[in-house]
């Protein structure tokens, strides 16, 4: 009887055993990513995806999503078969891509990010007592019209008065920007500064283009070769290298900010007159669509988008609350910062080229 029992005892323990593996896969199994979707994406967006936050959170709603970096303009000349979705950092990219592919309209827009222009603080200092700029600790508002006027005019850094104690301002006056034909922040430099030079109108036609053609040229000539990635310029700013004026998204500033690394002397400049990066999904298969709609509601992917700098859609309390501590560095509300229109894609197409072209219709 108690070898009997004790077959009886060790049969009901292994089942045991087995009920508690077969639970515990089970309760594994509603926290495990079940779908897999696969995007082409904006590079600024590269660390937000990376981020094992934004994975677990994506995960516990079922999804795992892998990402290849590309221009956002550039994304129009890739195969995109065999992809849920796109993310170009912009509408006019976007639309360009929904058309393209026949996606169904509105497209998911989950968050946005002011152009901006970050600054060493001597540079900054310099384009004020000039009247380029105005500053408050450390940000403040570059005055687009008479930069323009400055670049019409080839102006160097030594015409400056004040220029002459930093010797690392030399050469001509320039803000150091992205590639326009690729990169969708040059291209919305050139739709910004457009906006400006022609009087507060937005382009719409070749003679639109026309008009501002020879100063997006000049804007973009006396850069010399540019990068396709403002990640890059970026990183070269911090790190001490490169322009003393570059032309970044401002989610590039609020994460470092974030993160606590060191910020030097860095001044964040919001041109007066600017465009806004509407980071926008481009939907290529239903689950595409349902990420989108995922990043744009989901409270904890919000939260997420805002500690990478981003801000969310429709809620611009979400953002300032985060950014609290940095408010010295970043204008949370904007004010005086007024958005330029985005001409059509067709035209801000022709205007990059333009830029690049000796301003010359071609």
């Amino acid at each position: 009887m108690r070898r009997i029992a004790g077959i009886v005892l060790a049969v009901l323990l292994i089942g045991g055993v087995a009920a508690a593996v077969v639970a515990g896969r089970t309760g594994q199994d509603k926290s495990t990513a079940t779908k897999t979707v696969q995007g082409v994406i904006g590079s600024e967006k590269a660390e937000f995806f990376a981020d094992p936050d934004v994975v677990k959170a994506l995960a516990a709603e079922g999804y795992t999503v892998k990402t290849e970096t590309s221009g956002s303009w550039a994304m129009e000349g890739l195969d995109l078969k065999g992809y849920d979705f796109a993310f170009p950092s912009s509408q006019a990219p976007a639309d360009e891509l929904a058309d393209k592919y026949h996606a169904r309209r509105p497209l998911p827009r989950p968050f946005y990010s002011p152009l901006v222009v970050v600054a060493h603080r001597s540079a900054a200092q310099v384009l004020a007592a000039n009247g380029l700029a105005t500053l408050d600790k450390n940000t403040g508002t570059l005055r687009m019209a008479a930069y323009l006027d400055a670049a019409r005019h080839d102006r160097t850094w030594q015409q400056l008065k004040g220029a002459e104690a930093h010797g690392e301002l030399t050469g001509t006056l320039y803000i150091a920007s992205t590639d326009p034909e690729t990169s969708n922040s040059g291209a919305l430099y050139l739709a910004a500064a457009s906006y400006v030079a022609d009087g507060g109108r937005v382009a719409a036609d070749h003679a639109a283009v026309d008009r501002t053609a020879p100063l997006m040229h000049r804007l973009v000539s006396v850069q010399g070769a540019q990068q396709s990635s403002t990640d890059a310029e970026f990183r070269d700013f911090v790190s001490g290298a490169g322009n003393p004026l570059v032309l970044v998204y401002e989610s590039q500033v609020a994460a470092l900010l974030a993160e606590g690394q060191d910020t030097g002397d860095l001044t964040v400049l919001y041109p007066d007159t600017t465009a806004n990066s509407d980071h926008t999904v481009v939907p290529l298969t239903p689950e595409g669509r349902a990420l989108g709609e995922l990043l744009s509601n989901d409270p904890e992917l919000r939260k997420l988008a805002v500690r990478h700098g981003f801000r969310p859609q429709g809620a611009t309390g979400e953002f300032t609350a985060a950014t609290a501590a940095h408010a010295t560095y970043l204008n949370q509300k904007l004010t005086g910062v007024r958005q330029a229109p985005v001409p059509a894609s067709k035209v801000l197409h022709e205007m990059a080229r333009r830029a690049g072209t000796r301003g010359k219709r071609t």
